[in-house]
């Protein structure tokens, strides 16, 4: 059990920010041992993680500094619960153009044997890599692993956003007047102090363009 966040938010304002603060406070119920973010700056995505709590994540401070050039914020978020070691924490970055924050199980084959069965060769042994290298590969992760648990949310270089679920794992989005916000579950929007009501993200892909091209 793990809880995954993200944001798109046109000029955040100070209450924004603190709301998004407390987005990673209130997910850290389901994931103590490491937290991540990512967000979008100079047209690549930059990802900071830690092996800590949310509460003392040393980026929650800063997220001012995470706004990008166009005045607006495009992020998401990882707190993970571990259930082996705090090595190959989330948010999943492979490259400049893309990272994913994942809830759920892709294998659970053993990491050596990935690049045999899928023909993927990671450089961690974080299941959720596989996602990233099929996105990559521009195939839907929905298809390929289909018999996996996935709630994903991808955040691209050109500042797109893509969330999705396959029903093995909860997922909501927020609409805002300036945005949206997606976390895990509705009662972490709720008690992050988000008035607007949650909506249960359906089985399927969903893509959002960026606020401003």
């Amino acid at each position: 059990m793990c809880a995954v966040i993200g944001t798109s938010l046109t000029n955040p304002s100070i209450e924004d920010l603190d709301m998004v603060r407390n987005l990673f406070l209130e997910s850290r119920i389901r994931g103590l041992h490491a937290t991540g973010l990512s967000y979008v700056k100079q047209g690549k995505v930059v990802t900071l993680r830690e092996a800590v709590s949310a509460k003392h994540f040393s980026a929650l401070p800063r997220l001012e500094e995470f706004i990008n050039e166009d005045g607006n914020l495009y992020l998401i978020g990882h707190c993970r619960y571990s259930t082996s070691d705090l090595n190959y924490n989330q948010p999943i970055q492979i490259s400049d153009d893309l990272a994913i924050a994942h809830n759920g199980v892709v294998t659970q084959e053993l990491p050596e044997n990935w690049e045999s069965m899928y023909g993927y060769k990671t450089q961690g042994k974080n299941d959720s890599e596989l996602l990233n290298l099929t996105i990559q590969d521009s195939l839907d992760p929905l298809f390929v692993w289909k018999d996996s648990s996935l709630s994903v949310i991808e955040l691209h270089a050109d500042k797109r956003v893509k969330y999705y679920r396959n029903g093995k794992r909860p997922l909501y989005v927020t609409d805002t007047p300036n945005g949206y916000i997606i976390t895990s579950t509705r009662d972490i929007a709720k008690r992050a102090g988000i008035t607007y009501e949650p909506k249960r993200v359906g089985c399927k892909e969903k893509d959002l363009q960026p606020l401003f091209s």
